[in-house]
């Protein structure tokens, strides 16, 4: 029986929310490929001056500015869909619950080849969403801004718990799982570490899970607002938003320096406020992103990164598929044996040709692979692959 829902056709999306997507992707590929020099046995790392300069360009644009971004938009997403499905008479709950069992499967299929897999966080909280999709506006900033504003201090007392966890990655009897060539292993170590560096750590499993929510039902009320679609008529609200967030990061970033600097960082025992930071840096990030685009500027530019958002699964799923190969055994094994410089480039470079990939993919076929599997397992209906020549269009409607 073929369904009469159907996913919001790739010519009605928003180009924005596609656009701050690739933003978001690619803070997320120099984040993960980063990280490949901290997995191993301890050890000293001495940086050059241009590994410095990234790093810290990393540190203040990317580092959680980027899985954050992600997750608003997820929100977004989530809004946009549960509208679509209920206005058409089906059942938005059961719907999106089925839809968020199958990124469980896609985030199994991740987490083998990267511990450090987002998908199944988006899926359970996807699911906590549905008890929420009813609430109004209002509802849903109060929330989100009751949540923001308790982080710092459940953050400060989950730092204070004494939590001990089997450590994978810098374990040498399991390092031999993640240099070892055999695929079993690597599948081993890569689910082992999800499951004990992510899943049962407090700071992960409570603090960050807040975070995301908050941005989800942020993302959520957005949608609400239909903000994304009405950012011409904001461009007052954009511009005093982007220098509010960047005056709040700026301050929060200083003191949270000037703490560490004079060594005062008992207070963080109390009150923590490194997602303030990440949060207002995020927003900033994305307000001038949104006002750019507003005002007709970059416009090739930003038609490559909406053609990698548009794409965002497969292109998320293939930059740690394509790691493994780089970094693990199975596959080169370069492991941490690199300058902080190789990461981040490699990540900016496999992002770059992502985006040429994409946008010559989505010249021809209507969705991502991922994302075409995704849709059609969620709807139970194959949707068209391949996009359908003008020139067969015509012949169609002639005849």
């Amino acid at each position: 029986m073929t369904n009469y829902y159907h996913p919001v056709e790739q010519s009605k999306r928003t180009a924005i929310v596609d656009i701050l997507r690739g933003w978001a992707i690619l803070g997320v590929a120099i984040g993960n490929y980063s990280d490949f020099l901290f997995i191993g046995a301890p050890h000293k790392i001495t940086h050059s001056i241009l590994s410095e300069i990234l790093l810290t360009f990393n540190r203040y644009f990317f580092a959680a500015k980027s899985w954050t971004l992600l997750t608003l938009l997820f929100g977004y997403g989530f809004a946009i869909l549960i509208n679509n499905v209920a206005a058409k008479g089906k059942n938005p709950v059961a719907f999106f619950a089925w839809r968020m069992i199958l990124l469980f499967i896609l985030a199994f299929i991740n987490s083998s080849f990267w511990l450090g897999d987002i998908l199944k966080d988006y899926a359970f909280l996807g699911l906590v969403m549905l008890l929420f999709y009813k609430c109004s506006a209002r509802t849903l900033a109060v929330i989100s801004a009751i949540l923001v504003l308790t982080i710092p201090f459940v953050m400060a007392y989950i730092n204070g718990f004494k939590f001990e966890h089997l450590e994978i990655t810098s374990n040498p009897e399991y390092l031999k799982l993640y240099h070892s060539g055999n695929w079993i292993d690597f599948f081993k170590f890569n689910l082992l570490a999800s499951f004990y560096e992510q899943i049962i750590i407090p700071g992960y499993a409570i603090t960050a899970h807040i975070v995301m929510f908050a941005c989800m039902l942020f993302g959520f009320l957005l949608q609400k607002l239909d903000f994304f679609n009405r950012l011409n008529e904001l461009k007052k609200l954009l511009k005093r938003t982007l220098w509010i967030s960047l005056a709040v990061a700026v301050t929060i970033g200083v003191v949270f320096n000037l703490i560490i600097f004079y060594k005062q960082d008992a207070i963080f025992k109390i009150f923590n406020p490194f997602y303030w930071l990440v949060l207002s840096t995020m927003i900033f990030i994305a307000t001038g992103i949104s006002l750019l685009y507003s005002n007709g500027k970059l416009k090739t530019i930003f038609s490559f990164f909406s053609a990698g958002g548009k794409m965002t699964l497969t292109n998320y799923m293939a930059q740690n598929i394509l790691a493994a190969f780089i970094f693990y055994g199975i596959g080169l094994g370069i492991a941490n044996t690199m300058p902080y410089w190789f990461y981040f480039t490699l990540a900016v470079f496999v992002f770059i040709l992502q985006l040429f990939i994409s946008k010559w993919w989505l010249s021809k076929y209507n969705y991502g692979p991922i994302e075409w599997l995704w849709r059609s397992a969620s709807y139970r209906e194959f949707f068209p692959l391949k996009k359908v020549q003008a020139t067969a269009v015509t012949e169609i409607k002639t005849t």
